[in-house]
């Protein structure tokens, strides 16, 4: 039986409405910020999905050294609190440090530990005390690098740190042919692992997923293909979608090229609620 992970009032897993992780990739202004969190936020309240906003404060793994990463921590902090507070959701971000972890966990109700990050023992084990600390939760996403099963090993560093509250996500692996390939067999393991206290929810990034890794000075992707994996995912039974949106994604400073635009958001939102009905009415 799936367990339940906790972001803030709201719980994600088995029984549960399908929730959204959602947002811009980076915080660019809290002008923009609050625009697509309302936005989302609005939408999500109309459908009865459960809604966490998510952005960036610093994009530690851009591809070039020149590309823009964001407010940094302290600024990023305080527009994410007011963001939490003005629109009343909770907020999630990610960490690449574990010394980041728990002066973030002190406004994320969902501390996000990147893809490439996911083995990192330090970071695991400061996220999972540092949301302890605050009844928060850890969402950690699979690397790309990484068979379903394997993320057994963050799992138990989680619990072994005393954090239970836990979920993980897929963002697409490295075995395609000059992009990322999601396999939904390995999603489908992913919601059976055999972990202590049952398998942790499971979201799908449906954004990332389209990347197309070595393509360039810049990420590049395909956003066209984000709603059909977002409608496969949630067919199969995930937990949560994940997903990143911009009112002019040509134009964003981090995955213009995947980013969805904020006006077809509340679009593919009502699909994916419907879809969610149906497979859990069947």
């Amino acid at each position: 039986m799936t367990r339940t992970c906790r972001v803030g009032a709201m719980e994600i897993g088995a029984d549960q409405p399908l929730a959204i992780i959602a947002g811009p990739c980076v915080l660019e202004s809290t002008e923009m910020a609050f625009e697509i969190g309302q936005t989302v936020r609005d939408a999500c309240a109309e459908l009865g999905l459960p809604f966490v906003f998510k952005a960036s404060f610093d994009k530690a793994n851009r591809t070039s050294v020149d590309s823009p990463r964001g407010p940094g921590l302290e600024t990023g902090l305080a527009w994410l609190e007011r963001i939490r507070d003005d629109l009343g959701v909770p907020v999630t971000t990610d960490i690449h440090e574990a010394a980041q972890a728990e002066p973030v966990a002190r406004v994320a109700a969902l501390l996000q530990i990147p893809a490439f990050l996911c083995r990192q023992t330090d970071l695991l084990v400061a996220a999972g005390r540092a949301a302890s600390k605050t009844s928060g939760g850890v969402n950690v996403k699979k690397g790309q690098f990484l068979s379903p099963g394997e993320m057994v090993g963050p799992v138990r560093k989680l619990h072994e740190s005393g954090c239970d509250n836990v979920m993980l996500t897929e963002r697409g692996t490295f075995f395609g042919y000059h992009r990322l390939v999601s396999d939904f067999v390995g999603v489908g393991q992913m919601m059976r692992l055999d972990v202590p206290g049952g398998p942790p929810p499971v979201c799908f990034d449906c954004t990332h997923s389209t990347q197309t890794p070595g393509s360039g000075v810049v990420t590049g992707g395909n956003r066209d293909m984000a709603p059909l994996l977002a409608r496969a995912a949630v067919a199969i039974g995930v937990h949560a979608i994940f997903l990143e949106c911009h009112p002019d994604p040509d134009r964003a400073l981090s995955d213009a090229a995947t980013q969805i635009p904020l006006a077809q958001t509340p679009g593919l939102l009502a699909d994916l609620a419907r879809l969610h009905q149906a497979v859990h009415r069947a």
